[in-house]
């Protein structure tokens, strides 16, 4: 028997309490305005870099590659431009709208180079809600411990139905 608070046994796989699937809901269109904004902050550590160069396949030299990197435009390694971007779409999926939103398209400008050790604060921000069609449109940030924006864009989602 599986029990709530604690102790005994876990659901069985692709069941959960009613508890837990009230948490796993994000917020529908109908609670969500203009100008609502969520953010989140991670240092990008080279095991970050290495983890999601072995995951994509992107090897480039440019991330991994001190040697060759040394030799670049930016004199050292750099982080995947799209590992920055994924902590957009952490918040999108877990905080605003959160669990259940369908990304539905994102337009990125990468704006300065992020190197490892560097801290992230990704933010979104509501800019259009487009009930009709039950859409939200967000401009997205990324910035750098400095304050340097390092990644500008805007998301097309769609939040999950009441």
């Amino acid at each position: 028997m599986f029990m709530r608070n604690g102790g005994g046994e876990s659901p069985p796989p692709g069941k959960q309490s009613r508890r837990e699937e009230r948490k796993m809901k994000g917020r529908t269109i109908d609670t969500i305005k203009v100008g609502d904004a969520a953010e989140f902050t991670k240092t990008v550590t080279e095991t970050d870099v290495y983890l999601y160069a072995g995951i994509t396949g992107d090897l480039n030299p440019a991330h991994i590659n001190e040697t060759y990197a040394a030799g670049t435009f930016f004199k050292g390694r750099i982080v995947h431009g799209i590992l920055t971007a994924g902590f957009i779409s952490a918040i999108l999926g877990m905080q605003l709208p959160g669990p259940g939103t369908i990304y539905m398209s994102q337009s990125l400008k990468f704006l300065a180079p992020v190197r490892m050790g560097d801290t992230i604060t990704a933010r979104v921000e509501v800019v259009e809600v487009i009930t009709e069609k039950n859409r939200l449109r967000l401009q997205t940030t990324c910035r750098n411990q400095e304050g340097t924006v390092v990644l500008d864009g805007e998301a097309l989602v769609s939040p999950p139905k009441a």
